[in-house]
């Protein structure tokens, strides 16, 4: 028995803690190495699976374990791809989305199956059929949805033109991924039922949550909206709910004595339910709390699939593994780029589209596996898929950082082919902006947004509120400011709400009333998500306005300070005897205080 292996199951550590205590021990010391190395941190997670798994030092023997929780990462990432999918943006990409992601998936097939095809009449042994063609080819017309949308997070791409497309081409693939493992247990015999039990099951799922979505979730998320992590308990147990109610359709329609075989994975049952809250007010919420233990599962996944690499058995097996991620990057610039072009997408945003798709995905995995559960292929072409995931995993961070680079490399190409310049749709750009961010809505923020609206109304709709508070959040929208549901202290909650782009940004609680921060903990979080913003921050104490100064804020207000300010000269016009004229003059500037309408009344 290996040496790590006793080592973790010492001490009465049940085998399970045993598994992920060594895989986090081996991911997070690799991951420091790689780092340091600069070497992408993917790597490091692969890694060591390698090292542990059977081409390694054999440390874990119960792989079952870690692949139950890799498979609750991945249900816990299509939930957030869901809570990301804003379906009236998606939509509102038009023919660029609808037309590109019904056509990419086959004609990429299609290529790869010729591209290999062709290899194959070469005589080399690994292509020695038409299946062994086929599930190459699909290796390379299905993108990794793991891959793409963590860099697209990571680099804050989602809510970019490109960034939106790849988040709606990844949901076309899934749903052709859907269609092949469909029809993958009758190739020999091909039948339409497994497909229309499919689609309708997805149908059903996809139906019953936008009607609960719709009449039941905005009163369960009110009622504990007060407490944003139990927000999130609601949210994880929707996403759960609607996952069990697709897995089990065909139980449920048993009982109610229909007999079909009619399911739907959990994985899209979390996906659905994602989507269905997506335009939630508490979506940004549960996004930013959710990301972080999506991560923990993802980080296991990926040491479960380094487990999963094998020792080749030959040199032709990393080399036509290296073939595979040479066509599926290819194909990408071959046969996305044009089709993307020619449905209206811009030259600029094309290229960089086909560049972030650029590897081979997760699914193929699933049903590479499955083929060879079906004897459509051996074990060498399955370890040729997982080593052209894995190259193209690499790579894949390279090729979200050379996309600029790529286009204009390309470009004049692209222009000997008659692919002109037709002007790019700036990316971010939106209708109101947000230049101004006001940090929580109590006394503060409810005067403010009042004098906002009197003296700078054309300010208003690019005034963003940062606020866990719903029941104010309809009148705020009512006085024309934008609303964001989420905790102003999380960075994840700032960086969706596009508050790093802000110019002006003002902490409006003083420290008493916030929970789990201070004024100072918020300037340093803000100062480096936002270095080019003014930061206007509220301090509570005289002594604490040199330190939130030191911390990056521009500038600092104290509101007993602020009140004794503006009630002074009041004392001193009473004492003068000019009270009257005074009053007479302030209300004329400011308005009489009885006549302010201010949301907290």
């Amino acid at each position: 028995m290996p040496v790590l292996h006793v080592v973790g199951a010492g001490g009465g550590v049940s085998p399970l803690v045993a598994d992920l205590g060594l895989c986090l021990v081996a991911a997070g010391l690799l991951a420091i190495v790689f780092v340091k190395l600069r070497i992408p941190a993917i790597a490091a997670l692969l890694g060591a699976g390698v090292v542990l798994g059977p081409a390694g030092l054999g440390a874990i023997e119960n792989r079952a374990n870690i692949e139950t929780i890799a498979n609750l990462g991945l249900t816990l990432l299509l939930f957030v791809i869901g809570l990301e999918v804003n379906l009236k943006s998606l939509l509102a990409s038009g023919r660029v989305l609808v037309v590109t992601g019904l056509v990419q998936v086959p004609l990429t097939l299609a290529a790869g199956l010729g591209a290999f095809l062709l290899i194959g009449l070469t005589g080399w042994s690994l292509i020695d059929s038409t299946y062994a063609a086929l599930y190459l080819g699909v290796a390379c017309a299905f993108s990794s949805t793991l891959l793409v949308v963590k860099y697209l997070q990571e680099r804050l791409r989602l809510d970019t033109v490109a960034g939106r497309l790849c988040v709606g081409l990844l949901i076309f693939q899934d749903i052709w991924a859907i269609v092949f493992l469909a029809l993958q247990p009758s190739f020999a015999n091909p039948s339409v039922t497994p497909i229309a039990l499919t689609f309708l099951g997805t149908a059903i799922v996809a139906g019953a949550a936008i009607a609960v979505a719709r009449l039941v979730l905005p009163a369960a998320f009110h009622v504990v909206a007060r407490s944003p992590e139990l927000v999130v308990t609601v949210a994880l147990g929707w996403c759960f709910g609607v996952g069990l109610f697709g897995a089990n359709l065909a139980t449920l329609a048993h009982e109610l004595g229909i007999s079909a075989q009619i399911s739907v994975s959990m994985e899209m049952g979390a996906l659905i339910a994602g989507a269905t809250i997506a335009t939630s007010p508490y979506a940004y919420e549960v996004v930013s709390r959710v990301v972080h233990l999506r991560d923990f599962f993802v980080t296991l996944f990926f040491v479960g699939l380094g487990m999963s690499i094998p020792v080749p058995d030959g040199a032709d097996v990393v080399l036509l593994a290296g073939v595979v991620a040479l066509v599926a990057v290819a194909l990408r610039l071959l046969v996305f780029l044009p089709v993307l072009y020619a449905n209206g997408l811009d030259r600029r945003n094309a290229v960089a589209v086909s560049a972030k798709l650029a590897q081979v995905s997760e699914f193929c995995l699933v049903i590479c596996y499955l083929g060879l559960q079906l004897d459509h292929i051996g074990s060498a072409q399955v370890s040729v898929v997982i080593f052209a995931f894995v190259i193209t995993a690499l790579v894949t961070p390279t090729l979200f950082d050379v996309s600029d680079k790529l286009y204009l490399k390309l470009r004049g190409l692209m222009d000997a082919l008659g692919m002109r310049s037709r002007g790019a749709v700036t990316e971010g750009e939106a209708d109101h902006a947000a230049r101004l961010v006001l940090l929580g809505f109590h006394r503060i923020s409810s005067a403010l947004l009042a004098d906002l609206e009197r003296l700078h109304p054309d300010l208003v709709p690019h005034t963003l509120v940062v606020d866990t508070n719903p029941a104010v959040h309809d009148a705020i929208r009512e006085r024309g400011a934008q609303v964001l549901y989420g905790d102003m202290a999380s960075v994840e909650v700032l960086r969706h709400g596009g508050v790093d782009a802000a110019e002006v940004i003002v902490s409006t609680i003083p420290d008493e009333l916030l929970k789990g921060t201070t004024n100072l903990q918020l300037v340093k979080q803000l100062r480096a998500l936002a270095p080019q913003a003014t930061l206007i921050a509220c301090c509570s104490k005289v002594s604490e306005a040199s330190a939130l100064r030191a911390a990056g804020a521009d500038h600092v207000f104290r509101v007993p300070t602020e009140v004794a300010l503006g009630v002074l000269p009041a004392i001193h016009a009473a004492l003068s005897g000019a009270l009257p004229s005074y009053l007479e003059a302030v209300n004329e500037q400011h308005g009489a205080l009885e006549a302010r309408h201010e949301v907290l009344d």
